[in-house]
């Protein structure tokens, strides 16, 4: 199967995943908002809320284990994929007691003034942060068995894992709405006990699946190995975890001026976020395995191919979604949530609008990944990462209003690109003007124009279901043509509508399979 149909074949089926899991997710959100009410909701989202950037930090940690994994296939070489597996495990034990041990003692110094927590749920809170603790190590330990999924592009078991988390998810809201026991400390553990399950049926399904997926460390083990990986797994987990205690700053630095209802606010914004985000995420996942092993079989000039192309196709896939949301999001909230937590729609709007940035510049992190030489990308990438926390404290200082953390952070998403576009040039050989023109200018105009038609239907019609539907019709169409004649190059065109019928055709066919069992 060629490398076009295997990212098209995976995708579809994710997206069959996400069909549902979407959906499931957004209804337990608005379960659990309902059932801990702003104060309790807010409370999660800043103590346990990085339990959210867990997936983030797991997905960019096992993107480094799948690089060795995915190169080691290109290259054909069986022997080699189970001391990887091997030298794995032993990295990832050790960055997760690493991890345990920061975050026990950041956790000390948190509780003593930072965070601002009524006095009756301070014992509540300390609770939430330990169960994020066990969440911690279980994902990161976990991140070998992700990475050897990824690698053989087993994405059908991933969506069924992930079809299972969903409705865990939603057991567990349901659970929490009826509950005796206090709603928020049960929510947190639930959710702890939630990230041990998926760590065990992920490693007991890749042991009985995958030959090279055999712990035996003084057999495989491997000096030279474990030196380079420990190297390119220290310089990833650099920038996932300033990536990562960054998105979770912010938290930190809301709830020191504004306290937890805001917090509420931050945590249904970056539940939509991640929700919708998700879908080009997914292409994401698809496509990485066919960079990595396109460098490993040496071929460049088609890895470089795959990650600009990929990188249009995950930008148009989140607009698809973004555009109607971003018009209509009082009303979709309104209608969605019971009680929407004020900044709510402006911090999403926000949040979505640096998303779309990034967007076109996650397949060139990928590409400087597969090349390997990842250092002084990450130091830079770590740097940018914690400049908005100190900028928005300042700017809280002197009496900015809240939703200026995310402005702030737009501005980091720019001066990220740029880094990512130097690094690409430097390492992977990027044409950076033909990337600006062709990338980055056609997104620009395609989205711009689609927005500035979908927004339309505001200006003349009054708020409603009838003018929710227009617009969504709208952004549609315009969608389709902006995309298909700004978009994409002839050459694109044909590729991207050769990938989508094979991603309809793909969801099509295990949709049947599913409604005849």
């Amino acid at each position: 199967m060629g490398a076009a149909n295997r990212v098209a074949v995976n995708t579809g089926i994710l997206y069959a995943r996400m069909a549902i899991t979407v959906f499931i997710s957004l209804y337990a959100t608005r379960l659990v908002l309902a059932a801990l009410g702003a104060e309790d909701y807010g409370i999660f989202n800043v103590v346990g809320g990085a339990i959210v950037m867990l997936t983030f930090l797991n997905n960019a940690m096992a993107s480094a284990s799948q690089r060795f994994m995915s190169y080691a296939h290109g290259e054909g070489d069986e022997g080699k994929q189970k001391k990887i597996f091997n030298v794995s495990v032993i990295v990832h034990f050790v960055i997760g007691i690493f991890l345990v041990a920061i975050m026990e003692i950041v956790g000390y110094f948190l509780f003593k003034g930072v965070l601002k927590i009524d006095v009756e749920r301070i014992a509540v809170a300390k609770l939430i942060y330990h169960f994020l603790v066990v969440s911690t190590f279980t994902s990161v330990i976990s991140v070998p068995y992700n990475a050897v999924l990824n690698a053989h592009e087993n994405m059908l078991f991933v969506a069924i894992l992930g079809v299972i988390e969903s409705l865990l998810k939603l057991s567990i809201a349901f659970y929490v709405t009826y509950t005796g026991f206090d709603k928020l400390a049960s929510y947190g553990f639930l959710m702890a006990m939630l990230t041990i399950l998926l760590l065990l049926i992920g490693g007991f399904y890749c042991h009985k699946k995958y030959d090279e997926v055999e712990i035996n460390i003084i057999k495989y083990y491997d000096k030279p190995l474990l030196k380079e990986m420990t190297g390119f797994a220290g310089w990833s987990l650099l920038g996932s975890s300033s990536s990562m205690i960054a998105n979770y700053g912010q938290g930190i630095v809301i709830n020191m001026f504004f306290g937890t209802v805001i917090n509420a606010a931050q945590g249904v914004a970056a539940q939509v976020s991640g929700q919708l985000g998700a879908f080009a995420t997914t292409m994401m996942k698809a496509l990485n395995p066919i960079i990595a092993k396109s460098e490993g079989a040496g071929n460049r000039s088609m890895m470089l191919r795959a990650s600009v192309i990929g990188g249009k196709v995950s930008f148009f896939l989140l607009m698809f979604f973004y555009v109607p949301v971003l018009v209509e999001m009082p009303l979709i909230f309104n209608f969605w949530l019971k009680n929407v937590p004020e900044f709510t729609v402006v911090f999403c709007r926000l949040l979505l609008t640096r998303n779309l940035i990034e967007q076109l510049f996650l397949t060139l992190s990928s590409s400087i990944a597969a090349v390997g030489n990842i250092k002084k990308y990450q130091i830079f990438s770590s740097i940018l990462n914690f400049l908005p926390l100190p900028v928005s404290y300042v700017l809280f200082v002197y009496g900015f209003p809240p939703y200026f953390l995310y402005i702030v952070f737009i501005v980091y998403a720019v001066l990220k690109g740029g880094v990512v576009l130097y690094f690409s040039k430097r390492d992977c050989g990027l044409d950076v003007l033909s990337f600006a023109k062709h990338s980055i200018l056609r997104a620009t105009l395609s989205f711009s124009f689609t927005i500035a038609l979908a927004s339309l239907p505001v200006a003349f019609m009054n708020e409603g279901f009838m003018r929710l539907l227009c617009v969504f019709v709208v952004s549609f169409i315009a969608y389709l043509i902006f995309v298909a004649f700004i978009g994409f190059r002839g050459d694109e065109r044909k590729i991207f509508t050769r990938m989508i019928n094979e991603v309809l055709g793909r969801v099509l066919i295990i949709v049947r399979k599913w409604l005849v069992m």
